[in-house]
């Protein structure tokens, strides 16, 4: 999993147009701080939003009694 960056505001203000590139470049978010605390978030933009889901369809699993622990002999991972 790929961290988003964190900048400032004041570093951000010098620098927007290197940051835009940035997100376009390598599709990670931009977290714009103030005084340390996160205010702001730049997202690099996606035609489709729904496209980042599709590949995940179809793969999860329902569980009937989802509290109930799973069996060591079912559990896929394992395998």
């Amino acid at each position: 999993m790929r961290v988003a960056r964190k900048v400032s505001k004041s570093q951000f203000k010098a620098k927007a147009l290197r940051y835009f590139r940035e997100a376009e470049e390598s599709g990670l978010e931009i977290i714009i701080t103030d005084r340390g605390r996160p205010t702001l978030k730049l997202v690099p933009f996606v035609e489709d939003p729904a496209s980042l889901l599709r590949p995940l369809r179809g793969t999860v699993v329902r569980y009937e009694d989802p509290t109930e622990p799973v069996d060591e002999d079912t559990w896929e991972a394992l395998k």
